[in-house]
């Protein structure tokens, strides 16, 4: 009887998504417990079988293709619910440790590097991630991270920073748009963000905060931010990042910013934690926000 479905081989696609998810093979092989040179053939032979490349290869490492960052964004989702899925019918007593919400833009850029730092002083304690950029459902995390105003009287709740939004864009975007001030900008190419359920600042709030004009160049709108800062990267057009996230970014040169302007979030990122959080949950979550307060890792 034929599948009903078409499939790679799940070895090839959790390479692959590791991999995304680490934006290197090295990382990626440590994680899943196997040598660079498995992953790497692993993730060539899917690129074979799709017919497409998934990753640029760079001299400091790999980067997404934008159909490389469509399949991670699929994949996240489609192991997010069968993770769901083992969760609901596994035992209580074979449960993850910590279970921690996240977008992926605050999974790649900041959580994980956090979680790292984690383990070197408890290294008892699990942390495992649900990352999605839609709503998760109610009850899965002990914790999650949210951007936005902290609802008002919510017991749990916790700051973790406040930075700035700043215009990025590839080294060579303003050059070739002719931007050099906020009016340039505006008529230049501009990636927006179109998710449901966030509450994120939006280039036309962006814009006038600085007294610049309207946005009136190409729309390019996606749903996930690590698909906008992919596709700027790639010269499509520029985005609006939050410094405490693409803090990498911008020092590996990977992006810049086209102009000079820079605009105080108008909201924190901030922890929420569920009522039943366990106390390994809540140690977790006293580690993360002192980390911060102390202008710790990230």
């Amino acid at each position: 009887m034929p599948r009903p479905y078409d499939l790679p081989s799940l070895t090839a696609l959790s390479c692959f998504e590791a991999a995304a998810r680490h934006l290197g093979f090295k990382s990626a092989a440590r994680e899943l417990n196997v040598t660079p040179a498995a992953v790497s053939h692993q993730i060539k032979a899917l690129e074979a079988d799709l017919g497409v490349r998934l990753f640029r290869r760079q001299h400091r490492g790999v980067e997404l293709t934008e159909t490389g960052a469509y399949l991670f964004v699929a994949l996240q989702r489609g192991f997010e619910g069968i993770s769901e899925a083992v969760r609901d019918v596994r035992a209580p007593a074979e449960a993850e440790d910590v279970i921690v919400q996240a977008t992926t833009a605050v999974s790649a850029f900041w959580l994980t590097p956090q979680i790292a730092q984690f383990w070197k002083s408890h290294p008892e304690i699990v942390v495992s991630q649900i990352v999605s950029d839609a709503a998760a459902p109610a009850g899965r995390a002990d914790l999650a991270i949210h951007y936005g105003p902290p609802p008002a009287g919510e017991a749990g709740v916790r700051l973790l920073f406040h930075d700035e939004i700043v215009a990025v864009a590839a080294p060579g975007f303003a050059a070739e748009h002719g931007v050099a001030d906020l009016a340039g900008l505006a008529a230049a190419p501009l990636i927006h963000m179109a998710a449901e359920d966030t509450d994120w600042t939006g280039w036309p709030d962006w814009l006038a905060a600085l007294g610049g004009p309207a946005p009136s160049g190409r729309r390019i709108a996606v749903n996930n931010h690590m698909i906008a800062l992919q596709l700027a990267r790639d010269g499509a057009g520029a985005v609006l990042g939050w410094t405490g996230l693409i803090g990498p970014l911008l020092e590996g040169g990977a992006l810049v910013s086209p102009v000079p302007e820079r605009l105080a979030s108008p909201h924190p990122f901030h922890l929420r934690t569920h009522p039943r959080a366990s106390a390994k949950a809540l140690a977790f979550r006293d580690w993360l926000v002192a980390a911060q307060a102390e202008g710790g890792p990230g």
